[in-house]
């Protein structure tokens, strides 16, 4: 289980949003979360992919 401390403010915005879309709390932040971890994963692939292409020599020659 995952609790997150939410400001006054934020708190606020989540049950708005979540009256506003007729969807729970939860659901929100859950979409959020996944939303992120997948953008986030996207990201360091691409930066891995970039790394691994401009040392593509030197990790051939480590993986001899």
């Amino acid at each position: 289980m995952l609790s997150l401390p939410l400001d006054p403010d934020l708190h606020r915005a989540l049950a708005d949003l979540a009256d506003a879309t007729g969807c729970g709390p939860e659901d929100i932040v859950l979409d959020a979360v996944r939303a992120r971890l997948c953008a986030e994963g996207a990201r360091v692939r691409e930066v891995a992919e970039t790394l691994a292409g401009a040392h593509a020599e030197l990790l051939r020659r480590l993986g001899e």
